[in-house]
């Protein structure tokens, strides 16, 4: 049996500032990818966000797609 397709977005990009997470561009936004599960969305979150350590401003996130795709299998629903 296969495990359920859990889709996830990494994307990141320069902060305003530290406090909110507002993009200074949306243009330049870093798609990093979607993943078919938390583990490899993760390691792809750490390689990117390793890379970018010397900027303070630049944040990357993942996001559960699968959550916004089907709210009625997240376990905030239940």
């Amino acid at each position: 049996m296969t495990s359920p397709q859990l889709l996830h977005l990494v994307f990141g990009g320069e902060l305003e500032n530290l406090d909110g997470v507002t993009f200074k561009d949306l243009d330049k936004l870093d798609v990093v990818g979607i993943f078919p599960n938390y583990a490899t969305a993760h390691a792809a979150w750490k390689a990117r966000a390793q890379q970018t350590v010397d900027n303070a401003q630049m944040r990357y996130f993942v996001v559960h797609l699968h959550r916004l795709l089907d709210p009625e299998t997240s376990p905030a629903a239940r």
